[in-house]
């Protein structure tokens, strides 16, 4: 489909996502079945789970903590008292007939999730809540051409569900909005974010109106998104069906479509439900539950920075580039290797270049994660601090000390130099010996630097270099080669 961009300037989208993101706890929800991906079908199921007639569910009290450290991270409110209540539906992946959820008193209220937009501005995209649920088993239609297979090992793991206002304007931002989230449950440890598993789901609500409008389109909800593209893509396809259609005098139906990732557009699946088509009512298996105000601060005590903590520092305190602190806290693990650099060396930029360049080229090349590098963030700052002082070259570091380093992980960067004496010479008497060779090999050349050819010098240091076996100081040999030239 395609619109013209008169058109498409014609309207404004509002989009409102729902990210379902599967927590990290041990266990089961309200039961003792294990929380684990890649399982054997059905093997992770009991009673409980099922929905057996005389089963009890029990609360798994660590949900309660993710969601309530969820809540701090984007500034929510935490609700004191709070009820659980049955969301009552039909699917064959849904054994008990219904869904543990909250409805009335969810854990977090408000809050928000800092964004960048289009153009590159912060954004604040407000919250509505963050409830605590049960997740649904797994439909599999792949497998059996002529049967829709279900594993209900999923049944029971406990999510977090965080719904963001209406307020998030076009594909880019949802994309950003996404990764935002997925970076904040990372950082947490609550959940692993990998959409591709489905352990972080999203479902976005999205409608059209006339700019200018102050009555929201018809609103349609959009599932089977398993990647941050998917977003992004299902949400672009869907504003410009939707303002072709009102474009033709069509009404947009409210309902709940498809996206398929391969044909790259939305179908329709069903109508969309009302709150009151579920028949929620009071849980009455489980007792209410109160979060108390230690409790919560007790939780913020041990929570990590948080990216846009960490992005704020770096660029601010530090003074990195923005690119550089993006790169940094991308990844959590990165992130706090690098908070133990940045607290052993005053150079910043150097501790972030290292990182950045031979340490992930390390990980990479040996397809390893931060926390398996073999070199502590200590050593590496003081490897940083050897080049800083002018005791070895950015050369010598990288092409010699590291390498060591990598293999004798107990030993400082200062006694590896030390012991293979690579040590920089700034000596000017031994120094002056390798220049005076230089000046006597070099006749025709030292006249025409003389004469003002000054690309002559990278010749000379590269001569002078090769002479002193690489431990020349270049600094101070540089100063040095220079005066005896002119003189």
């Amino acid at each position: 489909m395609e619109l013209s961009k008169e058109i498409r300037d014609k309207y404004q989208a509002v989009i409102g996502l729902e990210v379902h993101a599967q927590m990290l706890t041990q266990s089961k929800a309200y039961s003792s079945d294990a929380n684990l991906y890649g399982a054997a079908p059905n093997t992770l199921v009991s009673p409980i789970t099922l929905g057996h007639p005389g089963t009890l569910p029990k609360m798994n009290k660590a949900t309660i903590d993710y969601a309530i450290k969820m809540g701090i991270a984007c500034n929510c409110d935490i609700t004191e008292n709070q009820y659980f209540a049955r969301k009552n539906y039909f699917y064959p992946d849904l054994p008990k007939g219904y869904q543990i959820t909250q409805d009335t008193t969810p854990i977090c209220t408000g809050g928000m999730v800092n964004i960048k937009t289009v153009d590159g501005q912060t954004k604040q995209i407000g919250l509505t809540r963050i409830h605590m649920e049960e997740d649904a088993g797994k439909s599999i239609h792949d497998i059996d051409p002529f049967n829709t297979l279900v594993d209900l090992n999923r049944a029971g793991v406990p999510l977090i569900e965080i719904v963001s206002e209406p307020e998030i304007a076009d594909s880019t931002e949802a994309y950003n909005y996404v990764t935002a989230v997925r970076k904040l449950v990372r950082y947490l440890d609550i959940c692993d974010g990998n959409m591709e598993e489905g352990s972080m789901r999203c479902d976005a609500n999205i409608s059209v109106m006339l700019k200018g409008s102050k009555e929201f389109g018809s609103k349609v909800e959009v599932k089977n998104m398993n990647s941050i593209r998917n977003v992004k893509n299902a949400i672009e396809f869907e504003i410009t069906r939707q303002i072709i259609e009102v474009e033709k005098g069509n009404d947009i139906p409210s309902e709940t479509r498809n996206y398929d990732a391969i044909k790259g557009n939305t179908t329709a699946m069903r109508s969309k439900e009302a709150a009151n088509d579920y028949r929620f009512f009071p849980e009455p298996d489980l007792q209410p539950i109160r979060v108390t105000q230690e409790h919560i601060d007790k939780l913020k005590k041990v929570m990590p920075p948080l990216p846009e903590f960490l992005f704020e520092k770096y660029t601010q305190t530090l003074k990195l580039s923005d690119y550089d602190a993006n790169n940094i806290i991308d990844t959590k693990e990165i992130a706090l290797y690098f908070e133990t650099m940045v607290a052993h060396t005053k150079n910043y930029k150097g501790a972030a270049n290292w990182l950045m360049g031979e340490i992930k080229s390390y990980l990479n090349e040996h397809a390893v994660k931060i926390n398996e590098f073999p070199i502590s963030g200590k050593q590496m700052a003081a490897l940083v601090n050897l080049i800083d002082t002018g005791k070895i070259s950015n050369s010598i570091a990288s092409q010699k000390v590291f390498p060591v380093m990598l293999v004798n992980v107990d030993k400082l960067p200062d006694e590896i130099a030390a012991e293979n004496n690579w040590i920089l010479d700034a000596n000017e008497d031994s120094l002056a010996g390798f220049i005076v060779e230089i000046i006597n090999e070099n006749p025709d050349e030292i006249e025409r630097f003389r004469a003002g050819d000054k690309k002559l010098m990278g010749l000379f240091m590269g001569q002078l270099m090769k002479k002193s076996k690489g431990k020349a100081d270049p600094k101070s040999a540089g100063q040095l080669l220079s005066k005896m030239i002119l003189k």
